[in-house]
């Protein structure tokens, strides 16, 4: 009895003197957190899509406070977000660039090499030898893409993923989620956009896809800016350069650029 006794005084004993040690510890170890950090993360728009460069809504709202982070990073947050933003910070409020995701594929009438039995998932048709498609560039048509986006801005179409325009906020998770990466961010208002992934030659492109960057050189030679270069039998447009005259729209011969505005 009595060794029972003196075991249960001896853990009482201990435990009293470790919680005291950890409650003092508590007192001189404590960092005081910034309660803008907390109201900051409240006001997030909480898609966690890492547009704004930090890892999470979280990560961005401790980084505005901590490390000086620009306030108009947040682009599912809008300018709404950016309002709210400048009043907690008590700095003015400034612009927001407008941002939204473009899918480079637009071939509604791709030629299948095989039919797919797999898991339905773009991620899962991938390795399948690039999917049931003849063009392995182009949309797999399975919607992970859609699958993840928070705001119901992407919808399928004959296979082919669509961007609906007035509900993207260019938050970025559907360019994840897209394994062939024919899904991109852009300012919102680019006049032209090539439509196309495929970097097979010409005339092979042509056999997979009627609608396919064929390299034919036109759009590069139209351009009065030089903003069209190609590179690996695809038609790259540098946007800093475009004038938005459309001519390179105008000119090609399989439509695979499409003016958009």
């Amino acid at each position: 009895m009595n060794v029972i006794l003196t075991a249960v005084i001896s853990v009482t004993s201990m435990g009293l003197i470790c919680s005291c040690i950890l409650s003092i510890a508590s007192k001189l170890m404590y960092v005081k957190i910034d309660e803008r950090i907390t109201l900051l993360a409240g006001i997030m728009p909480g898609a966690n899509c890492g547009a704004c460069g930090y890892p999470g809504c979280s990560g961005y709202a401790s980084a505005l406070i901590e490390e000086n982070a620009k306030t108009n990073l947040c682009t599912p947050g809008g300018a709404s977000l950016l309002a709210k933003i400048s009043e907690i910070m008590g700095i003015e409020a400034g612009s927001i660039e407008e941002k939204r995701a473009f899918v480079s594929c637009n071939c509604n009438a791709q030629i299948k090499k095989m039919e797919y039995k797999g898991i339905q998932s773009c991620e899962a048709a991938k390795p399948a030898y690039g999917g049931q498609n003849s063009c392995a560039f182009g949309c797999l048509g399975y919607g992970d893409c859609l699958t993840v986006c928070p705001s119901d801005a992407i919808c399928m179409e004959n296979n082919i993923a669509h961007i609906i325009a007035e509900k993207c906020t260019g938050c970025g998770l559907c360019v994840k989620a897209c394994p062939n990466k024919l899904i991109s961010i852009q300012k919102a208002g680019i006049p032209v956009l090539i439509a196309c992934k495929n970097i097979e030659k010409g005339a092979v492109t042509r056999k997979k896809c009627s609608i396919g960057c064929i390299a034919c050189t036109k759009c590069v030679k139209e351009c009065p800016q030089g903003a069209i270069s190609m590179e690996n039998n695809l038609a790259s447009i540098d946007y800093s350069k475009c004038s938005a005259c459309g001519k390179c729209a105008e000119v090609c011969m399989t439509k695979c650029i499409r003016k958009l505005f």
